[in-house]
């Protein structure tokens, strides 16, 4: 027996970070549903639009820094989240949705979140849709 996919699509205008990313979580791994089992692994898709206009609380915005590291000498690159949001808001929503996840093979469901910047996703054959706003 074949489970359907649903397809959840969220508007990210206006939303907080932390919120949002705990929902996504939620319904990437299929706690959402009845008969969630973590070993069957029985996730929905998620899709997000208007990541630019994902709102953070307080004082994140101008504070809060993303730090990565290459590994060689001199490799360390700190990124502020107002410029990524300029740039990469996919990333900010990836790793906070990420961090919520549990530490645990549930991590690969990650790839059933696709996240658009805009207004519009390119996604084709999506159904059984649920729209949130």
């Amino acid at each position: 027996m074949k489970k359907k996919i649903n397809w959840y699509i969220f508007n990210a205008f206006n939303k907080h970070l932390g919120r949002l990313a705990s929902i996504i979580a939620c319904i990437i791994i299929g706690k959402h549903q009845i008969n969630f089992s973590p070993h069957l692994g029985g996730g929905d898709k998620v899709i997000i639009i208007n990541a630019k206009h994902i709102m953070l609380g307080g004082s994140k915005k101008n504070n809060k820094t993303y730090i990565s590291y290459s590994g060689y000498p001199g490799g360390k690159k700190v990124k502020k989240v107002s410029e990524l949001i300029k740039t990469r808001p996919e990333f900010i929503i990836r790793k906070a949705v990420l961090g919520m996840l549990p530490k645990n093979s549930l991590k690969k469901k990650i790839k059933n979140l696709y996240i658009f910047p805009k207004n519009r996703h390119n996604m084709k054959n999506v159904i059984n849709v649920k729209y949130f706003d």
